[in-house]
């Protein structure tokens, strides 16, 4: 019950972290849809539960090394960036005229939604440091139980899940009150914030370590279990 009461909670937070995934399910479901946004709302899942895996199966110590290499944040931030700046370049150049709400009707464009959250998920290391210090600061009270941290985690996830579609459902509402303009305008923000996350991701990259006090007496301990 105490893991279910953690997961539960966490998830719920975990669903309204400001941050690029929040931006870009809003804004891909007031301009695709429902089943678009739940599309790419399933690959931001798969990457938090791919980095979720390897913070748990994978060597603490190497795990604390690597999401703390200041060159995994450039680059991902670099990617972040461009991909920002490429989208808002094609919209400088779309039609305003041309623009209108459909929903996907193909499974490539699925696909193609999918891979969208995935990617722009996995790219942000920083993800990665938060499940390392989920697993590193309930691991110990769990004793380390895979069972009992895998439950924990899909606990975490489908409250994450559930919430997201809740957020969706009332996102997609302002889809009727949307004209070409405003469209234009939120495929335009987000693209901004994308450029502007991917900067302060750039930007964790040359601050000091935060939190590195804690990794070695608490990755030991675990370790010897």
């Amino acid at each position: 019950m105490d893991d279910f009461i953690t997961g539960i909670s966490l998830g719920f937070f975990l669903s309204f972290m400001i941050g690029p995934v929040f931006f870009i399910l809003i804004e891909t479901s007031i301009t695709k849809g429902f089943r678009a946004a739940l599309a790419f709302d399933f690959g931001v899942v798969l990457a938090d539960a791919l980095f979720f895996a390897i913070a748990f199966f994978s060597s603490f110590r190497l795990i604390n090394t690597i999401k703390d290499d200041p060159a995994l944040f450039i680059f991902g931030g670099i990617l972040m960036m461009t991909y920002g700046v490429i989208s808002y370049v094609k919209l400088k150049r779309v039609q305003i005229d041309t623009l209108q709400l459909a929903s996907p009707n193909l499974k490539r464009d699925y696909l193609n939604l999918f891979a969208k959250g995935f990617l722009l998920n996995f790219i942000n290391v920083g993800v990665l440091g938060f499940w390392l210090a989920i697993i590193i600061t309930l691991g110990p009270t769990m004793d380390m139980d895979t069972n009992r941290m895998f439950t924990f985690f899909a606990f975490t996830i489908s409250a994450y899940f559930v919430t997201d579609i809740f957020k969706i459902l009332l996102a997609k509402q302002l889809r009727k009150k949307l004209t070409p303009h405003n469209i234009l305008k939120i495929k335009k923000i987000s693209s901004v914030l994308l450029i502007i996350f991917g900067m302060v991701i750039m930007v964790k990259a040359f601050l000091p370590e935060s939190g590195s006090n804690i990794k070695i007496p608490l990755t030991q301990q675990i370790e010897k279990k």
